[in-house]
């Protein structure tokens, strides 16, 4: 895995001469993020040696270099998923390659449904704590260059950093929930049962992606912070028949409060 990170680094730095100190990773229909940001470059995910190509509508599949507030910042204009097939070392793999490139800090987003009966569709809920339904990504041999073999994980998701994020909600009038995402594989969504059971142990929101993502980034000890859209309910009398395309309606109708919020957050990098 060394020699294909160092090969994905080395094309990648040949078209961005810049180190970036964060990375950004945006989830189902909240690719036009970049809209905000200053790009300076970018190259499709297929021209990378080695790097996964999403196959998912909603997942545009770019890495970009752009700058906000003079900070350089790497966003990755979609994700992979465990649920399209790729095994869970290909999943987390851009993870290592942003690492490598620089990083400090890595922004997550991604869609979730609302378990928790005070939250409303199209709500935004940082995420506190998580709980891995997913296969585990370090499960195997153990590379001593990415991380130590048994990685603490007490506070996968940086305070600091979420502490920042409602002080900037606050002062733009942005309504923030806070709660524990499930990960799951996917790619069906939740019975009703199978709701009543994620809430039952303590998720408020649950997804197909981000956990494995955090797990590897936390071994390599970049500070986390993830943010889902919450595009549809999983709370009795509310449950409804749902599809991809409703959730990316949703998740885009959101994006502008999103944006906004990780926008700020990424310019107090820089204080």
């Amino acid at each position: 895995m060394l020699r294909k990170i160092k090969e994905s680094v080395t094309y990648i730095t040949k078209h961005f001469n810049v180190k970036p100190i964060a990375g950004v990773i945006l989830g189902t229909g909240l690719g036009s993020f970049v809209s905000e940001v200053s790009v300076e470059n970018e190259i499709p995910y297929y021209d990378i040696p080695h790097f996964p190509d999403p196959g998912v509508e909603g997942h545009i599949g770019k890495l970009l270099l752009a700058r906000h507030h003079k900070i350089p910042v790497v966003i990755m204009q979609g994700r992979v998923h465990y649920y399209e097939g790729f095994p869970i070392e290909t999943v987390i793999y851009p993870i290592r390659v942003l690492k490598e490139l620089g990083i400090e800090t890595l922004f997550l987003s991604n869609a979730a449904g609302g378990m928790n009966a005070e939250f409303s569709v199209g709500d935004l809920m940082v995420i506190k704590d998580h709980i891995n339904l997913m296969p585990n990504p370090l499960i195997g041999p153990n590379i001593n260059e990415l991380g130590p073999r048994f990685v603490d994980m007490s506070e996968p998701y940086d305070k600091a950093l979420i502490d920042t994020a409602f002080d900037i909600a606050k002062k733009m009038d942005i309504r923030l929930r806070k709660g524990c995402y499930v990960g799951t594989t996917g790619p069906t969504y939740e019975t009703a049962a199978e709701y009543k059971y994620l809430r039952t142990i303590g998720g408020d929101a649950v997804g197909m992606s981000t956990v494995p993502e955090v797990i590897v980034a936390r071994q390599m000890g970049l500070r986390c912070f993830a943010m889902s859209v919450i595009t549809d309910l999983g709370v009795p009398g509310k449950i409804e028949r749902l599809t991809h395309q409703m959730i990316q309606q949703v998740a885009s109708a959101s994006e502008p409060r999103m944006a906004l919020v990780f926008k700020h957050l990424i310019a107090s990098l820089a204080e």
